[in-house]
């Protein structure tokens, strides 16, 4: 069975769909859904097990992510979309546009990641401990169970091959902060691997969206009107 997707929906034109990323919530691009609702129509979602979103039964996986996207696409009747997702919320936004080519318009890809060898190991190396330390009392506390699903997202997936971002169609923007904890080696890596893909670095950390709202907006307007 699926699940009912927690959504805010603002603003009337092409659809925009925006994901957040591990741990947050849909209220993450409160500054993208008041500026793009000027010229498009919003959809932010929260995923999975996260915000007001039930965890369901399914796996706990970016592929599943990327699956619940399709069926909320379906049940709303949105036979295509802009996607722009951030993060874990890129990831899902890349398998996406390999698995379901026909439902995206244009995509939008910020501080998304192939796998974690493209995370700089400051970042990284306490997620791994952070994992292993809740997988270990995930039998006992209902915490630790949810605590290990999500930095397990940042352990285990999304596993993409550069090789099989060819299979995107969608006219691609990769944009990440000057300062993300995403290694720009590996950002520059993920737009050369999309044909024709945009990349843009703005003065910034990883939560650009969100510290850099002006600047940020921008560069997406600018993309999709392009």
């Amino acid at each position: 069975m699926g699940i009912k997707h927690f959504y805010i929906e603002k603003g009337e034109g092409d659809p925009i769909i925006l994901l957040h990323g591990n741990g947050e919530d849909s209220s993450y691009f409160a500054a993208q859904i008041d500026e793009f609702s000027k010229r498009y129509k919003i959809y932010a979602l929260d995923t999975r097990g996260h915000g007001k979103t039930p965890r369901g039964e399914e796996p706990f996986t970016i592929r599943q992510f990327a699956d619940d996207l399709k069926a909320f696409m379906d049940e709303h009747h949105i036979p295509k979309a802009h996607i722009l997702g951030f993060s874990d919320g890129a990831n899902i936004a890349m398998i996406f546009a390999m698995r379901y080519p026909d439902y995206v318009d244009r995509l939008i890809l910020n501080g998304g990641n192939l796998n974690t060898a493209g995370v700089k190991r400051g970042t990284q190396i306490p997620i791994e401990i952070g994992y292993k330390l809740a997988s270990k009392f995930a039998q006992k506390s209902e915490d630790a169970k949810k605590n290990a699903e999500l930095l397990g997202l940042m352990v285990n997936d999304p596993n993409i091959e550069p090789g099989e971002l060819a299979a995107i169609r969608a006219k691609t923007l990769v944009i990440a902060g000057t300062k993300d904890m995403i290694r720009e080696s590996h950002t520059r890596l993920i737009a050369a691997s999309i044909s024709g893909a945009k990349l843009v670095l703005i003065e910034g950390t990883h939560f650009i969206a969100n510290k850099r709202p002006t600047k940020f907006n921008e560069a997406v307007i600018s993309f999709l009107t392009d």
